[in-house]
């Protein structure tokens, strides 16, 4: 693995390369992306990809990556252009890649304004929250957990995170008449360390989940574009978008092994099935359905 910093106008954009550059194998590199989650996030499913040139990188502000715009929000706009500088700094040409959860959405507005930087795009369960048809509804319960967060800090507002995002079907007035989860049952600290900056708990990143892609852009572009679900989550909130996505492109889901972090190992929590998670991204990468 290499370690690159690419500095640009605003941000400094620190990177990594598992494998040669140009590729071994004449494909193009693999770029696995998500937000607010770093490259760390993805250290299982790189190790599963040894036969690949893959790259990972730590969005601006987060991890090891720093912006310089004097800005705390994030935007697809943003992280998009951050993406397409990595590709362009690569020098090999359009990529592959796979986009989880956040950068899903992000991945969806780079195909959209760079229409020949990806050839295959698989967008893992993006959270686009207003396309779903409850989408005033599931606005409400975000604003509600914000609001938890805020008013008692990360261990709560993360408790609420997991109702919502664990919540099956849609936001009805039953989800809205629960009690606040106690974060203490989920292993989570009870106390207020008195932070209020976390890009998944604040309204930082509200203008990702808010996106609405440019369907007729995404659809004229090179990029053949996969939109993945976990097989745990077509329930759930995140499934419920990846089926709002797929619908506004034209396209069916395609089913992945496991859940949202399906790729990972027990390192983050509920661990995945990274092994058969990893056999399938390699499916579709090569076109299976």
């Amino acid at each position: 693995m290499r370690t690159h910093t690419l500095t640009t106008a605003d941000a400094d954009l620190v990177h990594d390369v598992h494998g040669p550059l140009p590729t071994a194998d004449g494909r193009p590199p693999l770029l696995l992306i998500a937000q607010p989650m770093e490259a760390s996030g993805f250290a299982a499913l790189v190790a599963r990809f040894p036969d690949r040139t893959v790259v990972t990188y730590d969005p601006r502000g987060l991890g090891r990556s720093v912006r310089r715009d004097g800005r705390d929000d994030y935007t697809p706009e943003m992280l998009a252009d951050d993406a397409h500088a990595v590709i362009e700094a690569l020098g090999a040409g359009p990529v592959e890649m796979f986009a989880s959860s956040g950068g899903a959405v992000v991945a969806l507005a780079l195909v959209a304004k760079y229409p020949d930087a990806v050839t295959v795009l698989v967008a893992h369960e993006p959270p686009l929250i207003t396309l779903t048809p409850d989408g005033p509804a599931a606005v409400r319960a975000r604003a509600a957990l914000r609001e938890t967060y805020e008013r008692r800090g990360w261990g709560a507002g993360m408790a609420a995170f997991i109702a919502m995002t664990s919540w099956e079907g849609e936001f009805t007035d039953a989800y809205f008449a629960l009690p606040e989860p106690d974060p203490a049952t989920l292993g989570l600290p009870a106390g207020d360390d008195g932070s209020r900056d976390d890009p998944l708990l604040s309204d930082r990143s509200w203008a990702v989940t808010d996106h609405r892609p440019d369907a007729g852009a995404i659809t004229r572009a090179a990029t053949r574009v996969v939109v993945a679900v976990g097989e745990e989550s077509r329930s759930i909130l995140t499934g419920r978008t990846s089926d709002a996505v797929a619908g506004l492109l034209g396209l069916a889901v395609t089913v992945f092994p496991s859940h949202h972090g399906g790729f990972a190992d027990g390192e983050f929590g509920y661990p995945g099935k990274p092994d058969e998670f990893a056999q399938r991204l390699r499916e579709v990468l090569d076109g299976a359905s």
